[in-house]
């Protein structure tokens, strides 16, 4: 997740998709991993880093947006809170998936 997180704040969600979640969904399948929640956590994690300086896209499509006097440093410093959120679910799906009506662990086919 560090590594999807880290990746983020450069690259494009498509790109991601195609380069690194092939290579990591090896490991998943090999841990034994539920594949809905291991995707639950990337759109989660990906959607974290769109907020995120240094280039946070979400953040230069709200630019584009916002009224001539809205700078972009008041909009990294107003969109601190909702990171934290995001965080703070990313981490809580992490550490309790059952409070979502989630198992970390894949269902068997049997």
């Amino acid at each position: 997740m560090l590594l999807v997180m880290a990746l983020g704040f450069f690259l494009d969600y498509i790109e991601i998709s195609y380069i690194v979640l092939p290579l990591v969904y090896v490991v998943v399948e090999a841990l034994n991993i539920n594949p809905i929640w291991f995707a639950i956590l990337v759109a989660m994690n990906l959607q974290t880093s769109f907020l995120t300086p240094p280039f946070g896209f979400a953040l230069f499509y709200l630019k584009g947006v916002a009224p001539p006097g809205v700078n972009t440093f008041d909009i990294y410093r107003g969109v601190i809170p909702f990171i934290l959120i995001q965080i703070a679910v990313v981490v809580s799906l992490l550490l309790f998936p059952e409070l979502y009506g989630i198992s970390p662990e894949a269902p068997s086919l049997w």
